[in-house]
C-alpha cells in the first residue's frame, strides 16, 4: 500500500494505513482537500466546504490515537454527506433557496454513526433542488459539459473525480444507481429500512433510502456496515443483528452465482448500444446468466412508483410548497401540483400493490442469486437533464437492494453501470455475488 498518494488511497486502505500509523488523520484530509482544490473548479460538487473545520476534526482524530482513546472501523477517513443530510457544524440547505443558511440543532443518525466509527466529515455536497429532478451546479468528471446525475450529484462526482474516498447520498427514485453509472463510481441503495433516515430531508417514507458511493466493493460493506440498525426514531427500520457485509463479501459463494437478465418493460427506452452491450455481458457469464421474463402486472410499477412518490412529496413539502411556491423550479412545482390531486383511493391503491408486486420476486430468487439490468438507458446526458431515472424505478419501489458497478463504457468511452439487484434484506449476498460479477467480466477482458 503506497501511502505517498493519500488521496488515491480506497477507504479501507485508507482505515488501515491511519490504524497503523504509516498516516495520520491530518494527512489524509489535507491529500483530499489539496485534489479539491485541484478539481473542485471544474467540478464543483461541494455546497459546503470548511478546510479548517476538516483538518481540525482529523487532528482531534490524530489526538484519540495517540492518547489511546477508542478508534472506530474509519478512524480519520473522510465522507462527503448529501446537502439533505442534517449536520450540526455545517449547514444543511436541501438544495433550495427556501432553506438558505439552515442550521440544524442536531446531526442526522448517520452523522452521529460515521463520527462513531471516528470518520472526519469533510464537508456538505451538491443535491439537486429537494433531492428531486433540478439540476445543481456540479459537472461530470468526465466531461463537463454532461450531468453527474442526480439527486446524489456532488456525492457521487466528489468520489469519481478522487475528492474523497466515500460518501453519502439517498435514493427515492435512482438517485444513488444512477449517478453512480453516470460518474464511473460504485453506488449501494441497501434494503428499505436498512439505514435510518432520521434527520434527512424527507420526501416519501415509502420510496426514500440512504446509499453509499465509493471506489470498491470492500469500501461498500465497510461504510454500510457502519450505518446499518435499528432506531426508534425512523419506524421503517427494524430491530435485528447488524448485517456481516464485510465478512461475506470476502467469503467465498457456496456455490457459483447464477444472475437473471432483467429485460423490464421499459427495456428499449434504453440505447441500442446499451442493450447491446447487456447481451455481450450475458454471453460472457454464459450458463451462469439467463434472460427472466417479468410479469405482465410490472409494466404497472412505473405509475404505482409516481402516485405515491408524487403523493407524499405533497405531504411533506406542503409548507415549502405554501410559502414559496414561486421560488421552486417549474419541475417540482409540478410534481407538488400533481401530487395534492392524487386522490387518497388512488394512493392506497397503488401502495397495495406493492407488497404483491415484492411476492412476484420470489420465484425468481428461488433460481437466481442476483437481477443484472441497467442502471441507466446509457452514459450521461448534457446538463440540462440529470437523467433518466426510470431504470431504478422498479428496484426502488419494492425495496430490494441495488448496486451499480463501474464495469462498462459507452460508445462515447464514458461510464455505463451495471445494476445489479438482490432480494429485499439479502444485501450481504449481492454484494458477494457482485464481487464474482466483478471477477468474471474482469477476466473476460
Amino acid at each position: 500500500m503506497d501511502v505517498s498518494r493519500p488521496e488515491r488511497l480506497s477507504a479501507s486502505e485508507a482505515a488501515r494505513a491511519v490504524a497503523s500509523g504509516a498516516l495520520s488523520a491530518e494527512q489524509l484530509v489535507e491529500a483530499c482537500l489539496a485534489r479539491i482544490r485541484e478539481v473542485e473548479p471544474s467540478v464543483q460538487a461541494w455546497q459546503y466546504l470548511d478546510e479548517q473545520h476538516a483538518l481540525a476534526q482529523a487532528r482531534a482524530r490524530d489526538s484519540d490515537r495517540a492518547e489511546g482513546r477508542p478508534t472506530g472501523p474509519l478512524h480519520g477517513v473522510p465522507v462527503g454527506i448529501k446537502d439533505i443530510i442534517d449536520t450540526t457544524d455545517m449547514p444543511t440547505e436541501d438544495g433550495t433557496v427556501l432553506h438558505a443558511g439552515r442550521r440544524p440543532v442536531r446531526d442526522a443518525a448517520v452523522v452521529a454513526q460515521l463520527r462513531a466509527a471516528g470518520a472526519v466529515i469533510l464537508g456538505k455536497t451538491v443535491t439537486t433542488e429537494c433531492a428531486t429532478y433540478a439540476p445543481g451546479k456540479t459537472r461530470n468528471p468526465h466531461d463537463p459539459a454532461r450531468t453527474p446525475g442526480g439527486s446524489s450529484s456532488g456525492s457521487a462526482a466528489a468520489v469519481a473525480a478522487g475528492m474523497v474516498p466515500l460518501a453519502i447520498g439517498t435514493q427515492s427514485n435512482a438517485s444513488i444507481v444512477r449517478p453512480a453509472s453516470f460518474c464511473g463510481v460504485h453506488g449501494f441503495k441497501p434494503t428499505h429500512g436498512l439505514i435510518s433516515r432520521h434527520g434527512i430531508l424527507k420526501l416519501s417514507r415509502s420510496l426514500d433510502s440512504v446509499g453509499v458511493f465509493a471506489r470498491s466493493l470492500d469500501d461498500i460493506a465497510l461504510l454500510t456496515e457502519q450505518l446499518t440498525g435499528f432506531d426508534e426514531n425512523d419506524p421503517d427500520t427494524q430491530p435485528r443483528a447488524r448485517l456481516p457485509l464485510q465478512a461475506t463479501l470476502s467469503a467465498e459463494p457456496p456455490l457459483t452465482p447464477r444472475v437473471a437478465l432483467v429485460k423490464s418493460p421499459i427495456w428499449e427506452r434504453a440505447d441500442a448500444s446499451t442493450r447491446e452491450a447487456f447481451e455481450e455481458l450475458a454471453d460472457v457469464l454464459g450458463v451462469q446468466c439467463e434472460e427472466y421474463p417479468l410479469p405482465d402486472n410490472v409494466a404497472q410499477a412505473w405509475d404505482w412508483h409516481r402516485t405515491i412518490m408524487e403523493a407524499e412529496m405533497a405531504m411533506n413539502l406542503d409548507a415549502e410548497y405554501e410559502k414559496g411556491r414561486e421560488r421552486l423550479s417549474e419541475s417540482l412545482r409540478g410534481q407538488l401540483a400533481r401530487g395534492r390531486e392524487i386522490s387518497a383511493l388512488d394512493y392506497q391503491r397503488a401502495l397495495a400493490r406493492v407488497p404483491r408486486l415484492i411476492e412476484a420476486f420470489d420465484e425468481l430468487f428461488a433460481h437466481f442469486d442476483a437481477i443484472v439490468t441497467p442502471a441507466t438507458r446509457g452514459t450521461a446526458p448534457p446538463l440540462e437533464s440529470t437523467g433518466d431515472p426510470a431504470f431504478g424505478t422498479l428496484w426502488t419501489l419494492t425495496g430490494m437492494p441495488a448496486l451499480s458497478l463501474p464495469l462498462m463504457h459507452g460508445p462515447d468511452g464514458l461510464p455505463l453501470g451495471v445494476q445489479l439487484v438482490g432480494r429485499r434484506h439479502d444485501d450481504a449476498r449481492l454484494l458477494r455475488t457482485a464481487r464474482w460479477l466483478q471477477a468474471q467480466v474482469a477476466a473476460s477482458a
